[in-house]
C-alpha cells in the first residue's frame, strides 16, 4: 500500500522510510554507507530481489543487511541464522537504491547461479583430463570400497564428497569448492542430465567401466542455497552372485524360503524399512527360479539389475505406467512367476493378490517393521481380509546389519609386512573399524490356517505375533542374536537394529 501511494507521487520514498524508521528501532542507512558494497558470496540475486534487502557489511558471526521495508525482517533473520550460519542484523535503505546495489554489484551473477562459473566455462572444465579423472576415480573408488553411495555436498566455503559404506557416511575426499561445478557438470553430462539447469531437481542414470565390472549408476540432484547436492547410486550389475548364504541367511531358513518359491501359485512378501535389502532378497529368488521353463516378468520403479532370461519393465508414472498398470498388462503376457518391486496401493495390492489367486507366483515388498505388519499393512490398504489369508502364503522380514571384518576378526588391527619387518597397524579392509560388509537378519512368517484364521477374524499384530512364535517363527532379534553368538557380527550391532524397531 505504502509503494503503491509512493508510484502514484502522493509520498516519497523518503516519507516512507521514515515512517518505517519512527516505529521500528531500525536506523536508515546514508549514501555513503550504501556506496556499492561487495558481492556477498553464496547468495542468489533473486533471492535479494524478493526480499527487497541487500549485505552491506559482514564477517564470519554476522551480516548486515539494508531492507526497504521492515515485514520480512524476522523471516530473514531466520533464513540467515540457520541457512547461512550467520546473525543478521537490520537497517533501512531506500528501495532505489538497494535496486541499483543489485543492478550493478550483482548484474553479473546468473538467476539461478548460487555459484559463479557460466555454463561455457563450465562445458570447458567438464571436458578437462583432470575433471573427467576425478569422477572417473569416485566410481572406482566406490566399488573398491562397496560404497552404495556417493555424495557431493557444496558448502558456503567447502565442497565435500562423502561414500555411504555398509550403510553409514564417511567423508572420502574434500576437493576444492572452485572444482565444485566442474565436478557438478561432468557427472550430470555423463548422466544425461541439463548442466544448465540448477533450479530444479533432477534425475538420470549412467552406465560406467570400471575394469571388468560394470556399474549402474543413478544420479539425482537437488537444489540448495549452496549450490546442488547430487547423490549417485552405486549399482553393481552383475546379479550371478546374488545368493541366499552371501545375503547371510541361515540353512534352516533356506530351506523354507526355497520350499515356499517352490510354489506354482500364491503371493510372498519381502518388508522391512528402505536399505534393508527387500530388492536382494528378492533377486535372490530371481536367480533360483530362473529357468528355460519359467516365465518370469517384473514391474520395478527402478530396475536395479539386469537379469538374463526375465523380462523387466520400469514404471513411468509420468506417462501413466504405474505399478498398478504395469501389473495389469503383465497377467496378459503369461507369466509363470511376478515380481512387484513395491506394493504402494489398494489397487496394485489387489491386481497382485488376484493373479496369485489365479495361478501366478507373485513375489513383492512392503515397508513395515515386522512380518506380521504386513497382514495390517495390507488391510489398511483396504484389502479384503479373507483375500488376504487365500492369497498370502509367506512374509519375510529382514533387516541389514554390519558384520565383522574377517580380515582382523573385529579388532580394527591387522599385521601387515613392512621393510623393517611386521608391524600392526589399521587394518586396510575394514578402516580400523572392525566391521566390514553386511549381512540380512531376518523373520519368517509362514501362513498357516491358524494364521490364515486370525488374519480374517482381523486380529491386531501382537495377537499375530503371538501365533506365529508360538508355531515356531523366530524374530529379528533371535536370529541376531545368534548370529552374534556365532561371531558373525556385534551384538551392539543387533541392539541398535532392534531398538529402532522398537522406538
Amino acid at each position: 500500500m505504502e509503494w503503491d501511494l509512493c508510484t502514484r507521487g502522493r509520498l516519497s520514498e523518503a516519507d516512507i522510510i521514515q515512517a518505517y524508521a519512527s516505529a521500528t528501532p531500525l536506523n536508515i542507512l546514508d549514501d555513503e554507507e550504501l556506496e556499492l558494497p561487495e558481492r556477498f558470496p553464496d547468495v542468489t540475486v533473486d533471492y535479494l530481489r524478493d526480499n527487497l534487502c541487500v549485505p552491506v557489511s559482514w564477517d564470519n558471526e554476522s551480516v548486515l543487511l539494508a531492507v526497504a521495508t521492515p515485514y520480512s525482517v524476522g523471516a530473514l533473520a531466520y533464513q540467515w541464522q540457520h541457512m547461512m550460519g550467520r546473525k543478521a542484523r537490520f537497517s533501512f535503505a531506500l528501495r532505489s537504491h538497494i535496486e541499483r546495489i543489485l543492478d550493478s554489484t550483482y548484474a553479473e551473477q546468473e538467476t539461478d547461479g548460487l555459484l559463479e562459473a557460466g555454463v561455457d566455462d563450465i562445458q570447458a572444465q567438464i571436458n578437462e583430463a583432470p575433471i573427467i579423472r576425478l569422477v572417473n576415480d569416485l566410481f572406482a573408488r566406490s566399488l573398491e570400497i562397496g560404497a552404495s553411495d556417493i555424495h557431493v555436498e557444496p558448502a558456503e566455503h567447502e565442497l565435500a564428497i562423502r561414500f555411504r559404506v555398509d550403510g553409514v557416511l564417511h567423508t572420502e575426499m574434500t576437493p576444492p569448492l572452485a572444482n565444485y561445478q566442474a565436478i557438478a557438470g561432468r557427472i550430470k553430462l555423463v548422466g544425461g542430465l541439463n548442466i544448465a539447469e540448477r533450479r530444479l531437481p533432477q534425475d538420470g542414470r549412467t552406465e560406467h567401466q570400471v575394469g571388468r565390472a560394470k556399474i549402474d549408476v543413478r544420479i539425482s540432484t537437488l537444489p540448495s542455497i549452496h549450490g546442488e547436492s547430487i547423490v549417485m547410486r552405486i549399482l553393481r550389475k552383475d546379479v550371478s552372485t546374488f545368493s541366499l548364504d552371501n545375503v547371510g541367511m541361515g540353512k534352516e531358513l533356506q530351506v523354507r524360503f526355497r520350499s515356499l518359491i517352490a510354489l506354482p501359485y500364491g503371493m510372498i512378501l519381502v518388508v522391512g524399512p528402505t536399505g534393508s535389502g527387500k530388492t536382494t532378497s528378492l533377486y535372490c529368488a530371481l536367480n533360483i527360479l530362473n529357468s528355460d521353463e519359467k516365465k518370469i516378468i517384473t514391474v520395478e520403479d527402478p530396475v536395479e539389475y539386469q537379469i538374463s532370461g526375465v523380462t523387466q519393465m520400469q514404471v513411468r508414472a509420468s506417462i501413466g505406467l504405474t505399478f498398478a498398470a504395469g501389473l495389469r498388462s503383465i497377467v496378459r503376457q503369461d507369466p509363470d512367476i511376478i515380481l512387484v518391486g513395491e506394493i504402494r496401493d489398494k489397487e496394485t495390492a489387489e491386481i497382485a493378490i488376484h493373479a496369485a489367486l489365479t495361478g501366478h507366483l507373485v513375489l513383492s515388498t512392503l515397508h513395515t517393521n515386522d512380518a506380521t505388519g504386513a497382514i495390517s499393512r495390507l488391510v489398511d490398504m483396504g484389502v479384503e481380509p479373507f483375500l488376504i489369508a487365500s492369497a498370502l502364503v509367506g512374509v519375510v522380514s529382514q533387516r541389514l546389519v554390519r558384520k565383522i571384518c574377517g580380515a582382523c576378526e573385529g579388532s580394527g588391527r591387522a599385521m601387515e609386512q613392512t621393510p623393517q619387518g611386521m608391524k600392526e597397524r589399521n587394518c586396510r579392509t575394514c578402516s580400523g573399524k572392525g566391521l566390514s560388509g553386511r549381512m540380512g537378519i531376518f523373520e519368517f512368517l509362514p501362513i498357516d490356517d491358524e494364521v490364515r484364521r486370525s488374519a480374517m477374524r482381523g486380529d491386531d499384530n501382537a495377537t499375530l505375533g503371538a501365533i506365529a512364535r508360538k508355531n515356531g517363527m523366530k524374530t529379528l532379534r533371535e536370529d541376531g542374536q545368534a548370529k552374534a553368538d556365532q561371531g558373525l557380527t556385534t551384538h551392539a550391532e543387533i541392539a541398535a537394529v532392534c531398538q529402532m524397531d522398537a522406538v
